[in-house]
């Protein structure tokens, strides 16, 4: 599984602007396609829609830009992921999209789709974007149910 380069690009742009902007300031596409490397054609499309996701807010004229709509802590990756991507599903037929598997009628996986997709989304909304714009100061922590394993 991989995220599109879109999407990618989206956190990216993102992050920069929690860190330059937070909620209280005011960026533009131009100013982050600058500090990213992201090309200001995507950086434009990008605002759009993460705008019409509701994750930025905008306003025009002199002095206009865009913010955050709401504190980086309450901002998720999945939030992020969805604005691009649309909902986040790991096969077509769970999606509720006409898709062509020729199995469907007889598949036995199908139903537990939901709860792997449940999973990840569950996992990229554990991540918020404060953290993604955050400087790492050390290796992210392992999660405590990880099993051990000993090396012989």
């Amino acid at each position: 599984m991989r995220l599109s380069s879109l999407a990618d690009y989206a956190v990216v742009m993102l992050s920069a602007a929690a860190r330059r902007c937070g909620s209280a300031g005011r960026c533009n596409a131009t100013m982050l396609a600058e500090e990213t490397g992201v090309p200001l054609p995507t950086a434009q499309k990008l605002v759009s829609r993460l705008s019409a996701a509701g994750l930025l807010e905008s306003t025009r004229g002199s002095g206009g830009g865009f913010r955050l709509a709401r504190p980086a802590a309450a901002i998720s990756l999945a939030d992020i992921v969805e604005a691009v991507e649309g909902p986040i599903a790991l096969t077509a037929c769970v999606d509720h999209r006409a898709d062509d598997c020729a199995i469907e009628g007889s598949c036995r996986v199908k139903p537990h789709w939901s709860v792997v997709n449940g999973a990840v989304r569950g996992a990229l909304a554990g991540v918020s974007l404060a953290q993604l714009s955050a400087p790492q100061l050390s290796a992210p922590k392992l999660p405590d149910h990880m099993p051990d394993v000993e090396i012989a």
